[in-house]
């Protein structure tokens, strides 16, 4: 199930990714407001999914 809705999330933010470049795509300039934009809603799609605790991160919080 898990790994569905990780699929469901990389198709989505692939979709935003499209879209701004066929909108970027046609242009000679595009603003870093505009790329920031689209690189935070990628990053926001993307940090929805909870990601299992490692071994290594399990190791690392024993430690401390």
């Amino acid at each position: 199930m898990t790994e569905t809705h990780e699929l469901e999330l990389i198709t989505e933010a692939l979709a935003i990714i499209d879209r701004g470049l066929g909108d970027m795509t046609h242009r000679a300039l595009v603003s870093t407001d505009e790329v920031a934009d689209l690189l935070l809603d990628v990053r926001m799609i993307l940090s929805t999914t909870e990601l299992p605790v490692t071994e290594l991160d399990g190791a690392g919080a024993a430690a401390n």
